[in-house]
């Protein structure tokens, strides 16, 4: 059974950084590509950053620059970095797998 699980999220100042992580189980994560997505109150889930098993990797606009998707394989977890951060980056996170989603992680920013 496929299980992705999240962690890292919380409350953060304007300016500040954070680092996301999500576990996998259940699938070969070495040949997977992963999704980081997000969801603010009244919004759409919007995809923010994705990268292939091979590594290649690609952002949202609105992240670029700021954001950082990374995997270890070894570790079976795909992370994401986030600095330079913004009040309208407050969200959920979820990771991403196909149809398979993570229960989300709380990122605030405020001060």
């Amino acid at each position: 059974q496929v299980q992705l699980v999240e962690s890292g999220g919380g409350l953060v100042q304007p300016g500040g950084s954070l680092r996301l992580s999500c576990a996998t189980s259940g699938l070969l994560f070495r040949i997977n590509g992963m999704n980081w997505y997000r969801q603010a109150p009244g919004l759409q889930r919007e995809l923010v950053a994705s990268i292939s098993g091979g590594g290649t990797t690609n952002y949202a606009d609105s992240v670029k620059g700021r954001f950082t998707i990374s995997r270890d394989n070894a570790k079976n977890t795909v992370y994401l970095q986030m600095n330079s951060l913004k009040p309208e980056d407050t969200a959920v996170y979820y990771c991403n797998w196909g149809v398979r989603w993570g229960q989300g992680t709380q990122v605030t920013v405020s001060s």
